[in-house]
């Protein structure tokens, strides 16, 4: 790309730069229209318009409309060269039909003057600082040259008229000026945005990714930790049982220790694998008054042994489309840690409701709240509080919860209430 080229692409960006464009034509269109109507009504003073100046104000307005429905047809398509060529296509041809119209109306006082202003604000907003101010001097000159033209031919001189040209030219080197400093002041602002977004985004970026890595950390260190003990648990049983001076007793002894971490091995395994790869939804048409009431029974006597109720409210016969399995997989990790969390005495209550739109499945309990220091990680992976607990149980109902276009919350912390709220979206329900 040649340094013009590079110049322009750089102060007129193609993006939305055919909008800007139909903005100027359309402006043409109004203008040319108004300057019409103005030289029809006061044709008193300025005399009636004459053939060629309609022929020439019919031809600027039907150029204008064509060059907007081509716009209009390009889209976000038009490329650097056309956008160029568009541009000093459109100024040139304002400075010629000005100039044939200020010589066909043939007066002093010259009311087409003003359309020199539209290349002007084009250059202005579109070009640098250099093409903006030889458009003033091109605009400012032909008024000028055609001020002294017309006394040339029409004596005498009237000084006053050349005050008023210089004023206008005054005025259209100020309005060049000002528009252009606010434009390139906007580009400048732009600019600067546009590099702190990118900046923001990349730091953005760069936190995500180290938020991954660090996650990835997190639960790499949990699953060695949950792992290394059953596995020396086994190593140190079997090395025992199979030590020669061993008695027969204490070798069956060991084994059923071995066997028993490695069904607790396999069972933090199949946690695990839950939790990192869930299966897909099957979803199919469940009543919560089934589901919540299965929940209750199953573990009514987990309940019963550590002294605690477990109590049912639910609200009409609630008909939803989800993966029984796995919502029931999720909701059971919920109860059985309201029950853990609940002192003898204490009550877990089990409740689904229709909150607008969503369903809402809430697990309380009357045990302690929840200490704040662990608010921030107890939907992280094998964070737990419990000694022989994996911390896999709210991570597998979360993402069960996101999986069927939820989300799990903890809506209530306080001793003698701690409330998780599972809500799944409206998709869920059957409205069948």
């Amino acid at each position: 790309m040649t340094t013009q080229s590079a110049r322009f692409e750089e102060e007129i960006p193609i993006d939305g730069v055919v909008k800007q464009k139909s903005v100027f034509c359309i402006i043409t269109l109004i203008v040319g229209v108004l300057l019409l109507l103005i030289h029809a009504l006061f044709a008193s003073i300025l005399g009636e318009p004459s053939l060629p100046v309609i022929v020439l104000l019919g031809l600027m307005l039907a150029l204008r409309a064509l060059e907007l429905l081509w716009l209009q047809s390009r889209g976000r398509k038009l490329t650097e060269r056309e956008a160029r060529i568009e541009s000093y296509v459109s100024i040139g041809s304002m400075f010629v039909l000005t100039a044939l119209l200020t010589y066909f109306t043939n007066r002093d006082e010259n009311p087409y003057f003003v359309l020199l202003a539209i290349p002007i604000l084009q250059c202005a907003y579109m070009f640098g600082l250099l093409l903006t101010i030889l458009t003033i001097v091109a605009a400012d000159t032909m008024i000028l040259f055609w001020t002294w033209y017309f006394y040339a031919l029409h004596p005498p001189v009237r000084i006053t008229e050349f005050l008023e040209i210089g004023m206008l030219c005054v005025v259209y080197l100020l309005m060049g000026l000002l528009v252009w400093f606010l434009v390139n002041q906007l580009k400048t602002n732009q600019s600067r945005l546009k590099s702190s977004l990118e900046l923001l985004q990349a730091t953005r970026e760069r936190l995500i990714s180290e938020e991954k890595l660090a996650a990835i950390g997190r639960l790499a260190s949990g699953v060695a930790h949950e792992i290394r003990n059953p596995v020396a648990m086994i190593s140190s049983s079997l090395a025992t049982a199979t030590y020669p001076g061993t008695e027969e007793g204490e070798r069956e002894e060991m084994f059923a220790i071995a066997a028993r971490e490695s069904k607790r091995l396999e069972s933090l395994t199949a946690d695990f694998l839950t939790y990192a790869r869930p299966s897909p939804l099957r979803r199919s048409p469940v009543l919560m008054n089934d589901q919540l009431s299965y929940l209750a029974a199953v573990t009514r006597a987990h309940a019963a042994s550590r002294g605690v109720a477990i109590v049912s409210e639910l609200e009409g016969d609630l008909s939803v489309d989800l993966d029984a399995p796995q919502m029931e997989g999720a909701l059971l990790n919920l109860v059985l840690n309201a029950i853990d969390a609940t002192p003898s005495g204490g009550i877990v209550k089990l409740t689904a409701s229709l909150t607008g739109n969503a369903l809402r499945i809430d697990v309380e309990d009357s045990g302690p709240a929840i200490p704040e220091a662990d608010l921030p990680q107890i939907f992280e992976p094998f964070f737990t509080t419990k000694p022989a607990g994996t911390g896999l149980g709210l991570a597998i109902a979360r993402s069960a919860a996101i999986a069927h276009g939820g989300d799990l919350y903890l809506i209530q912390n306080r001793d003698g209430c701690v409330t998780f709220s599972m809500m799944l979206t409206s998709s869920a329900l059957n409205q069948d």
